[in-house]
């Protein structure tokens, strides 16, 4: 899955504060992401984030 640092994911599960988009901070075995309505941080497994993804919004800057 194309996933880059910057990207906001769209999430088939909310976080708790009720927003369902998170930002992507940091890739690799694990991802830390940020939930852009309170920002809160959460790191998280690979396979975890890449399995509840229903949308990747990005940024086009060229």
């Amino acid at each position: 899955m194309d996933v880059r640092v910057g990207d906001t994911l769209v999430m088939k599960k909310k976080h708790p504060c009720g927003g369902e988009q998170f930002a992507v901070l940091r890739i690799g075995a694990d991802f830390r992401i940020r939930c852009v309505k309170c920002g809160r941080e959460v790191m998280l497994e690979r396979v975890k984030v890449e399995k509840n993804i229903k949308k990747i919004i990005r940024e086009e800057s060229e």
